[in-house]
């Protein structure tokens, strides 16, 4: 008895047929849906953190004072900034409502330069001398509006 060998006819589609590809469409609209507002806010984010860096400046004035000094500098201008405070950044225009009883200010954001156009972001730094002498700063939500605290960093919005 022979056998004769069958051969399998495959039919290459060469593509692939219009559900496939309206899925693979529908997947990455979902993906831009979720990565885009994410990305803005990320951006946001970055921009305030600038600032906020950028009052390192201030901080130091600040704590150096006093060290030096015993209590906390009467104005910004008599810890050695210049009286205005500018060009930290892009994004700022510099320190506003410093507290002398505390060494406390605040950063003003510029909310237009940032991308925000509801709301103020206004974080607050706060000074916490240890009994070792050592200044260590924390940042807190300030003046910043409910709706903006999520724009903050982590470490201004957790304390």
């Amino acid at each position: 008895m022979k056998f004769k060998a069958h051969k399998a006819r495959w039919h290459a589609t060469g593509g692939y047929t219009l559900i496939e590809l309206m899925i693979i469409i529908v997947v990455i609209a979902l993906l831009v849906a979720l990565a885009v507002p994410a990305y803005k806010n990320y951006t946001v984010r970055s921009k305030i953190t600038e600032c906020i860096n950028g009052a390192s400046v201030a901080k130091i004035h600040i704590s150096e004072y006093r060290q030096i000094m015993g209590p906390w500098p009467p104005s910004l201008t008599d810890a050695g900034l210049p009286p205005a405070v500018s060009g930290v950044s892009q994004f700022c225009s510099g320190f506003v409502g410093y507290a002398s009883g505390d060494g406390s200010f605040r950063v003003d954001i510029d909310e237009a330069a940032i991308g925000v156009f509801s709301g103020i972001v206004e974080p607050v730094l706060m000074p916490n001398q240890l009994p070792s002498g050592i200044v260590n700063w924390n940042c807190g939500t300030g003046n910043t509006s409910s709706a903006n605290v999520r724009l903050l960093p982590a470490s201004c919005r957790d304390s």
